[in-house]
Formats: structure tokens, sequence, C-alpha cells
């Protein structure tokens, strides 16, 4: 699976599914190691998705007139923040 093809809600299923699938008593262990690391991988990425959408948020102005205006940040420099 590639996570970061996934948008985020299709990642906040997947999430959703590999918690079902931990709370399964009848998983094996190798199994149950497999899924929360991925589980890990797509909680990361739903968390910088957030931090994204956060960041376009706080960029989002008004001008002198009352409109709003939108400021383009570069988010590629933050990325090393995760």
């Amino acid at each position: 699976m590639d996570i970061d093809k996934l948008t985020f809600e299709e990642a906040m299923i997947k999430l959703e599914e590999v918690v079902r699938d931990l709370e399964d008593e009848s998983i094996s262990l190798d199994n149950a190691m497999e899924k929360f690391e991925i589980g890990v991988k797509l909680s990361e990425y739903c968390l910088k998705k957030l931090n994204e959408a956060e960041k376009k948020i706080e960029e989002l102005t008004r001008n002198e007139s009352g409109k709003l205006k939108v400021n383009e940040i570069d988010l590629k420099e933050d990325e090393g923040s995760l």
C-alpha cells in the first residue's frame, strides 16, 4: 500500500480498519506487529495532512478591504519537523 497516494479520508478509513483488526483477540503476534507498523505509518501520514491543512488555514488572511486573500506557503520546508 502506497500511503502517500491516499487521501486523508482514505487513510483514516484504513487506520480504523487496522484498529479493528488489532482489537481482534485471535490475531497472531506476527500479524499484529505488521498491522501495528502500518497503523503507525497511517497515523503519521494523517497527522502530516492535518498539519498541512492547519498551515494553509493560518495563511488565509483578510486584506484591508476585508476580502479574503490566500498567501501561498512552501510546505516542504517544514516536513523535517515530523
